[in-house]
Parts: C-alpha cells; sequence; structure tokens
C-alpha cells in the first residue's frame, strides 16, 4: 500500500490495546460482510508504534451484539447438503484435535470457550475426553444440544459457575479477535487453569499471504465483528504479558485456511455468508453452489499448506502454558 493511500492521525482513537499508543494509520475502509450495518463502513487502522491492526472506532457492547444475526451459530440442518457439511466438519477438525491433544492430561476436564454449535466439544468427547463448552449465545448453547446432544453453559466468562484451577486444557478458537480487550480475556482464562495448564488459542493471522495479496478482501478480517486482528507476534506478547509461556504454534487448519481464501475469492457462493445474509435459493441451485464452493475450497488446499509451511497461513493456533507449574 502506497504512502499516499494512508491517513496519519493521532489521538482521535482510542488508546490501542497492546501498547497503549493513540497514533495510528489508517489502511482501509470495509463494509459488513454480512449486511447487517446497513451500508455502513469501517475503518481498519494500524498503531504507528507497536503495528497491531484493529477496527476503529471501537463499537460498544450494544452495537457489537447488533453485528451478530441469529444464524451466526447455526451450523446444520437435516437437509441432504446439511449432512454433507456435517460430515465434512468432522473430517476437517482432525488436526485441530490431533494438536490438542497431543501431550495434555487426557483424565481431566478440557473447556472450549466459545464453542458455538459444540463441534470440537463433540470431536473431543468422542475421543473419551471429559470436554465442556462454554458460550455467549443461547442460540449455540441450544445448537449444541440439538447436533450432538451436549450440554453447553451459556454465559459469559465472568458469570460462568467455573472455579479457579478448575481445568488443565482450554480451547479458545476463534474468540479472542472478537474481543475488545483481549488481555483481560487471557487473565481470566489463567485464572480457569492450573499451574502448567494449556492453552490453545486460535486467530486468523494478519501477517498472513491471503490479506498480502486480497488486502481488505481478505475474508479473515471478517469487518465489524472482528475487532482486532492479530500477527502471531501480537497474540505471543499478549500470551507472554498474561503469565503463559509459548509452546508450540501451528499455521494451518484443513478446517479454515483453504475455506476462507475460498470465500474470500468468490464470497456469494460461502454457505455461511448465503445463510447469514439470507440468500433465498431453490435446493438445486443451492446444491450447485454448495459442490462449487466446496471445489474451490480443495482447489485452495496446496497454496493454503504453501503459505502455512512459510508461517504465514491464515490462522495460526498457539499452544501456551499457564506459568507457575511444569
Amino acid at each position: 500500500m502506497s504512502q499516499s493511500h494512508i491517513d496519519i492521525r493521532n489521538g482521535a482513537s482510542g488508546a490501542c490495546p497492546r501498547c497503549e499508543s493513540d497514533a495510528y494509520l489508517t489502511l482501509f475502509q470495509a463494509p459488513d460482510r454480512f449486511d447487517t450495518a446497513d451500508g455502513r463502513r469501517f475503518h481498519v487502522i494500524e498503531c504507528s508504534r507497536c503495528a497491531l491492526i484493529r477496527l476503529d472506532p471501537m463499537p460498544d457492547a450494544e452495537e457489537i451484539a447488533s453485528f451478530y444475526p441469529p444464524s451466526y451459530w447455526c451450523e446444520s440442518d437435516r437437509s441432504v447438503a446439511g449432512r454433507l457439511a456435517e460430515m465434512y466438519r468432522r473430517l476437517v477438525l482432525l488436526d485441530h484435535v490431533h494438536f490438542v491433544t497431543h501431550d495434555i492430561d487426557r483424565s481431566a476436564p478440557i473447556l472450549d470457550i466459545g464453542c458455538g454449535g459444540g463441534s470440537l466439544v463433540d470431536a473431543l468427547r468422542r475421543r473419551g475426553l471429559k470436554a465442556y463448552g462454554l458460550d455467549a449465545s443461547r442460540i449455540a448453547a441450544s445448537r449444541a444440544k440439538s447436533n450432538y446432544g451436549l450440554t453447553v453453559t451459556h454465559g459469559t466468562l465472568a458469570d460462568a459457575p467455573f472455579a479457579a484451577r478448575a481445568f488443565s486444557t482450554i480451547t479458545l478458537c476463534h474468540v479472542l479477535e472478537h474481543v475488545p480487550n483481549p488481555m483481560l480475556m487471557l487473565e481470566e482464562l489463567a485464572a480457569l487453569l492450573k499451574p502448567g495448564g494449556k492453552l490453545f488459542v486460535q486467530v486468523p493471522n494478519a501477517a498472513c499471504w491471503q490479506f498480502l495479496l486480497l488486502g481488505k478482501r481478505w475474508s479473515g478480517l471478517d469487518v465489524p465483528r472482528h475487532l482486532i486482528h492479530f500477527r502471531s507476534v501480537d497474540l505471543e506478547d499478549l500470551l507472554e504479558a498474561t503469565g503463559f509461556e509459548v509452546r508450540r504454534r501451528k499455521f494451518f487448519s484443513l478446517r479454515d485456511n483453504p475455506a476462507g481464501l475460498a470465500t474470500s475469492i468468490w464470497p456469494a457462493i460461502d454457505p455461511a455468508l448465503r445463510r447469514m445474509r439470507g440468500v433465498r435459493e431453490n435446493a438445486s441451485l443451492r446444491m450447485l453452489k454448495d459442490l462449487s464452493f466446496l471445489a474451490l475450497t480443495l482447489a485452495a488446499v496446496p497454496f493454503t499448506l504453501i503459505e502455512a509451511a512459510g508461517a504465514a497461513g491464515s490462522t495460526v493456533m498457539i499452544e501456551a502454558v499457564r506459568r507457575g507449574g511444569s
């Protein structure tokens, strides 16, 4: 991006949540991908001191809630396409499950924060683990029960009925980028973990090749629901500052990276986007679009594997250990 396209300001926005500087660069404006904001465009800015990328201005809690349509938490239905989507979801979760369960205390409980419809909790339970879910959406909790027979706790971390140091493992997949104060959330998660307990955090990676090539078309931005756009280094600094030691990283997700590139290239055929935009279509057209999206996702796999091999995948998952134990 040339300097002529960058607007330099000081003090007009809230302080950076990483370094507390109020100086920033405006990178671009972008509309809401789901069309929930009545045509409004949002600024995406970069901190002039630490380069953290974030939404500007940061919306308040009531405004944030308005950006999530009720269908946001729906994961599948009983149609043929829905059943095929569920089979695909189970397949692409395998690398997540392998990374999370590689070297953990399998006898102790696992908590998935922001579990959505419960697909990861279900996958962990199928491997004999004591997995539980927490989600702020009542709709998501209901879906977890209807789809997988799970009982998911509905609520936020602040009011969740969990004792301090109750868990040995916590997963946080695609949640932290939605949070206006990520440091506070990580401190709350540290309190729930036993010393030596493990936290697995996954976010879109703002240092990926897809963002470099596609700019504001990159689906990982998900304006305006994603409030902060982390690079791996940003996330690692936050983890270190909140009492964690980073152990492992992975930059490829079979579930997220290829599909993310596919929807960036051709958003009109993304099943989730069509659902959230309320697109009307008959069964034949729906199936044609779903199959086209699947084909584009499969075609995206080689590129996403290559960018991940260069530590520039479109997502990053980090394993971090709570200090205070081995």
